[in-house]
């Protein structure tokens, strides 16, 4: 009955409920439902199983009311009459990496017609939306129940979400779903869950910072690391650590590191960190990136970017001091900039590198006119009163004599003659200190005062307590009036114990003084009476002044001194005067052209001393880069040149302005490579007697040759293994440069005067400049010249001797040298023979002239210690080398004149022999039936001889080179000799010939 069939459809539907209720709490999934899902019923996942049960019979036995009730109402003839029923919302999640979905609440679709077949069953669900990759699974037709999976495992990182819509179909009316109804569309979101997979990485490969020593940082950078994941539990990085030990920083979570103690720049200069990264899911970085942490020093305000040494090599022109130097000012804002480049040479010699060359010689390249004395040359045979000085030998050759209060030199009568009424010049160098002498004396550097009697001073130039004076008492006139007699200087440069070059030019009543180039006036002239007229000759001091009428020494000088010279008949002009000074070494400013507009550049005379300002940093830098050394010297003075810069600065603010600290440095000038001189010549000939005793002498350099080398050490070229010896190395050039001095010396006795001397042509030293004295030891030639032209000078030195019979030999020595001494020639040595004319008619062999390289020498017995010439042994003669190398060489000229004469011959009997040899062909005979014998010692006899001969003629040139005297009769019988010998062989030669008379032609 229609009651029944209600009743068993709702008891079925109840149970079809309570048996999908029971599935669902089997399977767990009631319990892993997520709490996050607000439209969770309350009837699901909470209660016990009884309490399920209950509500199920109840909405089981209410469904059967309502079917009871719609069964009677409609017609009992359609069969699939409801559509499926499913949810209106599911939430799903799925695994990365997996495919299982788990929905809320689960998929079962509802269908009123149940229990009917095919109209109460779901067949399936359908997914509505593009590229979604999931499906559904039916389960259970009968029950609806089905599962969403995905097609493929998920990816997170690709896609988090998917949102689509699905509906539930039933089988229809039949088995082929005609007449199928379909749910509503129910809305399916899926959430993707992450899986940490991914490890941090770090944006940078490394990362770096630079910290001043002595500050702690609240935060010196910032590492950063990204994770791939695509949760917030596993892409946030949830902590970083730094995994090198014992260093002094930390880092925080947020990757920003920190030094925990202050960091000392002596201590270490660059610190290396190592970083990790950790994400909330406590995966590590699989890389560690590198942290590197300068340390800077404290900023402080100065020069840097500069070398204390920096070294000079000769030759090289100008070198850049300051090629990479910058002011630091700590980013303090400057208005102006001043700096003071000093280059400090008072050590070097004259207190900077200048040539070395004599004062006389520097006078002359200056173009000072001829006349000048040098009161202080150095000593020599000619020039022996400064013996007794001590010298300083420690500037490299530069001629400096110290005084110590004791000492003094008396200069020789005729050395200088001055006027009262003539123009006077004196120039010196002068290192004086305060306090050198008693307080109150007056030190004297040159005095000319009365030689006896009286003690008065004619002119006289010393200091007085720090005071230069110069006095000039003139002689007396028609007039006793007062003249301007003392002038005074008061100058710091006196007693400052530096190096100074004073020029005083007196022209009564005026004198002008010079220091270092620089005028300065007299402070205070005082007047006095002319000097009485006296005939008591005068006596020149240097470093002290005769006291005539005491006879000694008084007013003594305490320092150094150096080129004292004077000039008389003329006063210097400024020219000359800043010639004389001027250094060989200096600052400089290269590409100055370039430099900016608007900073200013100072230099003084002597160019040690550089001063720039300007008002840009930045300008200021690239300035100071310009400045150089420069040395022009061939050979400089090596050693240390002090360098220092003193810097100012004002600022806007000068309350905090900065202050640069003084840079000191120093310039190395490297040694010079040392010129070797060489002198190269005849050093062994002999003359005739007559030669020495003529007007013109005799040249003793006629071929001398002067060069000088250098030699240098090179690189090997190429990379061979084996290592250059120390010859391979060297390299040696030939040079250019002058020579100062060529010295003359006598070996053995001095000359005698009276009848003996060096001869000169005078005009020619006085066009080249070049100045000769003569003594009994020798001849010195001075002067700043060429070695073209001294080897010229040199070929004119003859030497004469007008009394040479008692003369047999001379021997010279000739030494150069430049830079007053600095650099030595050779010792060149000549010994000069002389050949004296033996009696004719004690030689009676025939040779009727003695050639001149042979000179007669006495035997053992005769007694030579006068020279004696009067008895000499009438046929001994001993040849000197010269003579023996001659003789060798007139022998060998015999012997190859000898020898090509028989070559001829006997090429002209071998053409004879060939030619009858030829006629002999020439007739047609038959010697069909003749038999020859040749003779074989024929062949071995002409071979024979011809070795005889050739040994005999060897013999014959080695007795002429050990018998030079050959008379004439020997010489003909060895001839006859030749010919006999000629003819034994020609016989012999006949004798072996065989008798062809009675041959039949």
């Amino acid at each position: 009955s229609p009651a029944a069939t209600v009743a068993a459809v709702a008891v079925t539907s109840g149970r079809r409920w309570r048996g999908a209720a029971e599935r669902w709490r089997s399977s767990g999934r009631a319990a892993d439902r997520p709490p996050f899902y607000p439209h969770t019923r309350a009837t699901r996942g909470s209660g016990s199983g009884d309490m399920n049960s209950v509500r199920c019979s109840r909405l089981a036995a209410s469904l059967a009311c309502l079917l009871l009730s719609f069964s009677v109402a409609t017609s009992a003839t359609k069969v699939n009459k409801h559509k499926p029923w499913i949810e209106t919302t599911y939430h799903g999640i799925v695994t990365e990496n997996d495919v299982t979905v788990l929905l809320d609440p689960p998929l079962i679709a509802l269908d009123k017609d149940a229990p009917l077949r095919y109209a109460g069953e779901i067949c399936g669900f359908r997914i509505h939306g593009q590229n979604v990759p999931f499906e559904a699974v039916m389960v259970d037709k009968t029950t609806g129940e089905g599962v969403l999976r995905a097609k493929e495992s998920m990816d997170c990182e690709l896609q988090k979400e998917y949102t689509f819509t699905i509906q539930a179909y039933d089988c229809g009316e039949g088995p082929e779903g005609e007449n199928m109804k379909k749910s509503h569309k129910a809305n399916v979101h899926i959430q993707v869950n992450d899986v940490n997979e991914y490890s941090p990485v770090f944006k940078e490969k490394s990362y770096k910072a630079t910290v001043i020593e002595g500050k702690k940082y609240d935060s010196i950078l910032r590492v950063e690391a990204i994770d791939a994941d695509c949760s917030p539990q596993y892409s946030q990085i949830c902590s970083y650590e730094i995994v090198t030990p014992n260093v002094p920083f930390t880092i925080d979570k947020d990757g920003f590191i920190k030094n925990t103690e202050k960091v000392n720049y002596s201590k270490d200069r660059q610190y290396k960190l190592a970083v990790t990264a950790y994400d909330c899911g406590k995966k590590r970085s699989t890389e560690d990136v590198l942290v590197k942490i300068n340390i800077k020093p404290t900023c402080k305000p100065g020069w840097q970017g500069w070398n204390k040494r920096i070294e000079y090599e000769p030759g090289t022109g100008s070198l850049a001091l300051f090629p990479s130097m910058h002011l630091e000012t700590c980013d303090e804002p400057v208005t102006f900039i001043q700096a003071t480049i000093e280059l400090e040479t008072s050590h070097i010699g004259k207190g900077c590198d200048r040539e070395t060359y004599s004062e006389k010689s520097l006078h002359r390249l200056c173009g000072v006119a001829s006349g000048t004395v040098d009161l202080l040359p150095s000593p020599s045979s000619s020039t022996n009163w400064t013996v007794g000085l001590p010298t300083d030998n420690g500037h490299d050759s530069d001629e400096v004599f110290k005084f110590n209060g004791t000492q003094a030199v008396k200069i020789p009568d005729g050395i200088l003659t001055t006027s009262s009424e003539e123009p006077l010049t004196i120039s010196v160098w002068m290192r004086h200190g305060p306090g050198a002498g008693i307080q109150g004396e007056k030190e004297t550097i040159l005095c000319n005062s009365d030689k006896r009697d009286m003690n008065r001073h004619h002119y006289s130039l010393y200091v007085h307590n720090c005071r230069l004076v110069f006095l000039f008492r003139q002689n007396p006139s028609e007039s006793e009036n007062f003249r301007p007699a003392e002038f005074h200087w008061k100058i710091d440069q006196v007693c400052d114990k530096e190096w100074h070059h004073y020029v005083l030019n007196v022209d009564i009543p005026t004198v002008a003084l010079f220091v270092d180039g620089v005028a300065h006036d007299p402070f205070l002239v005082t007047e006095d009476y002319p000097l009485h007229h006296s005939k008591i000759q005068t006596q020149l001091v240097v470093g002290a002044c005769w006291q005539g009428g005491e006879f000694r020494m008084a007013q003594f000088y305490h320092g150094s001194l150096a080129g004292l010279m004077v000039q008389t008949g003329k006063i210097e002009s400024k020219k000359v005067i800043d010639c004389l000074y001027t250094c060989k070494e200096g600052l400089d400013l290269f590409d100055s052209e370039n430099l900016d507009k608007s900073m200013k550049v100072h230099f003084n005379p002597t160019q040690s001393l550089l001063i720039l300002e300007g008002n840009d940093i930045e300008t200021f830098d690239k300035s100071i880069q310009h400045v150089s050394y420069l040395n022009s010297r061939q050979f400089p003075t090596p050693g240390i040149r002090q360098l220092k810069i003193t810097t100012s600065v004002k600022c806007f603010n000068e309350e905090t302005c900065i202050t640069i600290p003084d840079v000191e440095g120093y310039i190395m000038v490297l040694q010079p490579d040392e010129p070797k001189i060489s002198l190269s010549g005849i050093d062994h000939f002999a003359r005739a007697a007559s030669e020495f005793e003529s007007d013109e002498g005799v040249p003793l350099f006629p071929e001398l040759k002067i060069i000088s080398t250098v030699t240098r050490e090179v690189e090997p070229e190429g990379e061979d293994e084996d290592e250059p010896t120390v010859q391979e190395s060297m390299i040696s050039e030939e040079i250019m440069h002058n020579l100062d001095m060529c010295e003359v010396s006598v070996l053995g006795d001095e000359l005698n005067t009276e009848q003996e001397s060096f001869d000169v042509v005078q005009s020619q030293l006085r066009q080249r400049g070049m100045e000769m004295s003569n003594s009994s030891t020798g001849m010195i030639i001075t002067g700043v010249d060429t070695m073209a032209n001294y080897e010229e000078m040199l070929h004119l030195i003859r030497y004469r001797n007008w009394n040479s019979e008692s003369l047999f030999e001379r021997k010279f020595k000739l030494v150069c040298s430049e830079l007053n001494g600095r650099y030595t020639s050779n010792e060149f040595s000549v010994e000069v023979n002389v050949i004296h004319t033996a009696n004719r008619v004690e030689h009676p062999n025939h040779v009727l002239v003695q050639p001149e390289f042979v000179r007669p020498v006495h035997h053992a017995s005769v007694d030579l210690s006068g020279h004696n010439l009067a008895n000499p042994h009438p046929s001994t003669v001993v040849p000197s080398a010269a003579t023996v190398v001659i003789v060798i060489c007139v022998s060998f000229l015999v012997f190859m004149i000898i020898l090509g004469v028989f070559r001829i011959r006997a090429a002209h009997q071998r053409t004879v022999r060939d030619q009858e040899n030829g006629k002999e062909n020439e007739m047609d005979w038959d010697d069909s039936a003749l038999t020859i014998t040749v003779n074989p010692m024929e062949t071995y006899e002409d071979q024979h001889s011809s070795e005889e001969e050739e040994e005999e003629e060897e013999e014959e040139s080695e007795e002429g080179d050990e018998e030079d005297d050959i008379t004439s009769a020997e010489s003909e019988s060895s001839e006859e000799e030749g010919e006999q010998e000629d003819q034994q062989n020609v016989n012999r030669q006949q004798q072996l010939e065989w008798d062809d008379s009675t041959l039949t032609y």
